[in-house]
């Protein structure tokens, strides 16, 4: 049985949080300073042509009580693709994952890793009754977000309000019985994690979480019509 009960959730030193991080030299120096007093490990994905991974490695160097490691790629892993390099690379019991953006505070992330002593997944969302979004989307954006969930619901199957909030963590055993067989590399890989965890039996609960939209949104159109695009693939193939 594992060490995890921490205030009744689970141990920080337990956990791996990892943050792709694709060009993000204009924020990453600020969320840096927002993660620094997580007691776990901090796993960034550096997969893109700016400065992200120098000012990583800057701040490690700076801060060596710190547990942080850059893991740097000369291409494009795509959303989904940094998020399973930095899973697959994780050997703590529970590992999770966030935007650079800043919009999930640390302190949401740790709420969530606490729901990991009694499932198997926590995901935050922002269409739940106790969710709390400071700053909200603009209007569009949330109507794309419902008819998103809507199409979620009906080709999958998956009950979830939100499938696209950049705030989840997992047990390592759950996610170790599925990575293999993820295919998505884009913004629709959230979706397929939670259906092969759920068609693997695995408990995931969705819990409300406190959000801040930030206006730098890294989903443009064309990654929009590329997430149907790999839904409906990963769906009918």
């Amino acid at each position: 049985m594992l060490d995890d009960t921490h205030a009744g959730g689970v141990n920080p030193a337990d956990c791996t949080l990892v943050i792709p991080a694709y060009n993000e030299e204009r924020r990453i120096r600020s969320l840096l300073k927002d993660v620094s007093d997580f007691g776990g490990e901090l796993v960034f994905v550096c997969d893109g042509t700016d400065a992200t991974a120098e000012i990583v490695n800057a701040f490690a160097d700076a801060h060596p009580s710190l547990s942080i490691r850059c893991l740097t790629f000369p291409a494009r892993l795509g959303k989904g693709g940094g998020v399973v390099a930095g899973m697959t690379a994780a050997a703590t019991p529970f590992v999770g994952y966030m935007d650079a953006d800043g919009s999930t505070a640390l302190s949401e992330m740790e709420r969530l890793f606490d729901h990991l002593a009694t499932a198997d997944g926590a995901i935050g969302s922002r269409w739940v009754p106790g969710s709390v979004l400071t700053v909200r989307q603009g209007f569009r954006r949330r109507v794309e977000s419902r008819l998103f969930n809507l199409m979620v619901r009906a080709l999958f199957g998956l009950g979830y309000r939100d499938t696209q909030c950049g705030a989840k963590v997992f047990r390592k055993d759950a996610l170790d019985a599925v990575l293999s067989s993820l295919r998505s590399t884009g913004f629709e890989f959230d979706v397929e994690l939670l259906w092969r965890l759920r068609r693997n039996g695995y408990r995931v609960d969705e819990v409300p979480i406190t959000w801040e939209n930030r206006d730098e949104s890294k989903v443009a159109t064309s990654d929009a019509k590329a997430m149907l695009r790999g839904m409906f693939r990963l769906r009918f193939r």
